[in-house]
């Protein structure tokens, strides 16, 4: 029989730590009592293939990191790979763009195309026990693991039309960079690689600016600050990196340069490593 409480209506029984307070109450109480949350696989990595900075590159690219990969599930490295969309997505939001869609319709568009990149990853190790997982699949990315597989997926975050509007245009600001990160700080997974083209965090985007200096010990809160335009991954990913439990610094890899992925997934001091703030 319900009752009514503190002038709700209250179902005896469920009282709880809640019962009874406000939001604001609420999230008073938890940050009193932070508890950590569970580290749900923490014994996998999570991969970033980039889309415009790997496989838009084409088999010269691709294969020989593709080996590398096929290594270090040999060694016993569990690890789930995330494919970014490149070039044609960018084209998708530019076509979305002028054709008037809105955020939530240009997030769903924009992540047709690394799904296509994944999938031809999958064909490419499908020998060595790759299989694609997608967004339905996510619970079984466990059994997937345990049972030898190596689940690739779209990095794309599966908002699509619940994707918030940016403070600025319509591009989601959640794309396949964000996407993995969200997939490594849910997992607690043992860490966050992004495979790149670059050698790790410049002071510009040393594609365009050949002066462009490489910054040691990068800090996500202190680039945040800098006013820099553009990072070599998503500005949103070191964003949630303020707020993280679990995945409190990212690794950036050069994957063109020969043994730098595999040496990455056995926890040698490659590429760039990217703490949330100079405490961590």
């Amino acid at each position: 029989m319900s009752e009514r409480k503190s002038g709700k209506i209250w179902t005896p029984g469920i009282d709880n730590a809640f019962s009874g307070m406000t939001n604001k109450e609420m999230l008073a109480f938890e940050s009193q009592h932070d508890d950590p949350s569970v580290k749900v696989m923490p014994d996998i990595w999570i991969l970033k293939m980039g889309g415009q900075s790997v496989m838009d590159r084409g088999r010269e690219a691709v294969y020989p990191i593709i080996e590398e990969l096929l290594a270090a599930k040999k060694e016993g490295i569990k690890f789930i790979l995330g494919v970014g969309g490149g070039t044609r997505a960018r084209h998708a939001y530019a076509m979305g763009l002028d054709l008037g869609m809105p955020t939530g319709a240009l997030a769903k568009i924009g992540g047709s195309i690394p799904i296509q990149n994944a999938r031809m990853l999958q064909m490419l190790m499908a020998n060595e026990g790759a299989i694609m997982a997608y967004d339905d699949d996510f619970e079984k990315l466990p059994l997937y693991l345990n049972t030898g597989c190596i689940p690739i997926m779209s990095g794309m975050p599966p908002f699509e039309f619940w994707e918030k509007s940016p403070q600025v245009g319509r591009i989601p600001q959640n794309r396949t960079d964000a996407g993995v990160y969200l997939l490594s700080e849910f997992f607690g997974a043992k860490g966050m690689i992004y495979i790149k083209d670059e050698d790790g965090v410049y002071t510009d985007d040393p594609k365009k600016n050949p002066d462009a200096d490489l910054i040691e010990d990068p800090v996500a809160s202190d680039l945040l600050a800098s006013g820099q335009d553009d990072f070599i991954v998503e500005r949103v990913v070191l964003e949630y990196m303020q707020n993280a439990n679990h995945t409190r610094e990212i690794r950036v890899v050069n994957g063109l340069k020969p043994g730098n992925v595999l040496s990455a997934l056995r926890g040698e001091d490659v590429g760039a490593r990217i703490r949330a703030t100079k405490d961590d």
